[in-house]
């Protein structure tokens, strides 16, 4: 015997039905009312679900030429890319700024972008990076643009490389292989050529892919007879063996040049002539500075790692003092941990100064989040306890309300512009008064016989006052204990 419910029961549970519904509903539309208690900070407009999940196109990154007539002067076939980044945290204005530096590497790469869209996600997706549906669509805007590169706002795993590219039909490569390959482009010396290749190997191992005969087994490796007694290892296990050689042997000329740069480091300490290094970001303007402050001469262009190779000049304070001034590689948001390692014993000179110009563009759109990722490296070479001056270069383009501000919460910081000289007094008073000084005030006399003495004071110390007497030079100067020792010998008999 079976169990029927009443007419009413059914119309009661319909309309519960209905009434969840109507909730469901109602939870689901995007004017419901929206709290800070319950939503959380507000992210920007709001739009629909679709809306939400679809790729945002971002506009102003095509660098297409408008002007046939301007191809003449382009010197190599350029590569037309897409660029793709994925939305997981902060603003909308976050992601389309990452998004147009990430334009600005390709172009410094030599690619010509012929479109950028974002994607909101609350993580990459593992085996498409932007998910399958979103890679279709990708794919639709590959064909209609014809580009023949696809470039990832982020790191990608090998996987992801490899299951995107089967969706898009075109080369897919990510943030990281792009700043690599400007990296390969820049480095003209030894040591940076060496510090390059060993990243772009460690990039390279296990990124290797093999189909056909690298895939296929090799000989096996015994040592008589008509064939081998095992099956042998894979082109491919035999390519990644020849590149862990190739690393190892690139470690040690590393090694063998950081060992040379060490050498340097520590004739400039037995001097105690202090060391300011510049860092910042790239394209910030440090290699400007270095002109500006000591007539360098260095390649200055408005390009991203313009400069690779760390250039170290001898400057002078207003007061006469010597310091070296070094000018170190540019960073960038999400450098890659490759590049840091290869180039630590390069950054090792903003570890071992005594004072670091940190350089941050002042007409950037946000230059705070160039402050916090060069002092994420900065922190990962451990020269966190380096005292800092934040110098915002480029004042003269920069808004005087982001001025003020920076000029505000960065306590220790002064506006300058090296292409004008405004601000470089200032800077340069500045850097004399936050180096170490002598810790040791003498007065001597020095007989004549000695004048190398009086050249090292001048050299190594701080000379108060100097002057030339019957029975030699009589100085006043604040010395290391070193100098302190040679001279004391000489300290006139009433100041003894």
């Amino acid at each position: 015997m079976t169990s029927s419910s009443s007419p009413s029961q059914d119309t009661k549970r319909l309309a519960r039905a209905y009434a969840e519904g109507l909730r469901a509903d109602a939870l689901m539309e995007e004017d419901v009312a929206w709290s800070p208690e319950i939503d959380g900070e507000w992210d920007g407009d709001q739009f629909d679900r679709s809306d939400r999940a679809a790729l945002r196109r971002v506009v102003g990154l095509s660098t297409e030429l408008e002007d046939v007539t301007e191809v003449e002067y382009r010197q190599l076939r350029l590569e037309r890319v897409v660029l793709v980044g994925v939305w997981t945290s902060g603003t909308v204005q976050d992601a389309e700024n990452s998004l147009a530096e990430l334009a600005a590497l390709a172009e410094t790469a030599g690619a010509l972008v012929l479109d950028g869209v974002i994607q909101r996600r609350d993580k990459p997706d593992a085996a498409t990076y932007i998910g399958s549906g979103k890679a279709e669509e990708l794919r639709d805007i590959v064909l209609e643009t014809g580009a023949d590169t696809v470039i990832c706002d982020g790191e990608l795993s090998p996987g992801q490389l490899i299951h995107l590219e089967d969706v898009v039909k075109v080369k897919v490569i990510d943030r990281t292989a792009l700043i690599l390959d400007i990296f390969a482009q820049h480095a003209k010396s030894r040591e940076g050529k060496a510090q390059v290749a060993l990243a772009q190997m460690q990039y390279m191992l296990p990124r290797l892919r093999g189909w056909g005969q690298s895939l296929s087994r090799q000989m096996g490796g015994g040592r008589g007879g008509l064939a081998t007694r095992g099956p042998g290892e894979t082109k491919i296990e035999t390519d990644r063996r020849r590149i862990r050689e190739k690393m190892a042997k690139m470690r040690r000329q590393i090694a063998d040049m950081k060992a040379g740069r060490d050498i340097q480091r520590q004739e400039r300490k037995r001097h105690k002539v202090p060391s300011v290094a510049i860092a910042g970001y790239t394209n910030a303007g440090k290699s400007s500075l270095l002109n500006r402050l000591t007539g360098a001469g260095v390649l200055v262009e408005n390009a991203l790692f313009a400069t690779l190779d760390p250039t170290v000049r001898r400057a002078e304070t207003p007061s006469g003092r010597l310091y070296t001034l070094a000018d170190t590689v540019g960073f960038v948001r999400h450098l890659p941990h490759h590049l840091v390692e290869a180039f630590r014993s390069t950054m090792e000179e903003v570890g071992d100064s005594d004072l670091i110009l940190h350089v941050v563009d002042g007409s950037h759109p946000a230059p705070e989040e160039q402050l916090a990722a060069v002092r994420e490296v900065i922190r990962d070479v451990g020269a966190t306890d380096v005292p800092e001056i934040v110098v915002i270069n480029k004042a003269d383009l920069a808004d005087p309300l982001v001025l003020q501000r920076l000029l505000r919460v960065e306590k220790r910081s002064i506006a300058v512009s090296a292409r004008t000289g405004q601000g470089i007094e200032e800077l340069l008073a500045l850097i004399d008064n936050e180096l170490p000084r002598p810790s040791v005030e003498i007065e001597a006399l020095v007989p004549y016989t000695h004048g190398k003495l009086v050249a090292r004071a001048h050299d190594e110390g701080e000379v108060i006052s100097e002057e030339h007497t019957p029975e030699g030079t009589l100085l006043k100067v604040r010395v290391h204990e070193e100098l302190a020792a040679e001279l004391a010998p000489y300290v006139p008999a009433a100041t003894a």
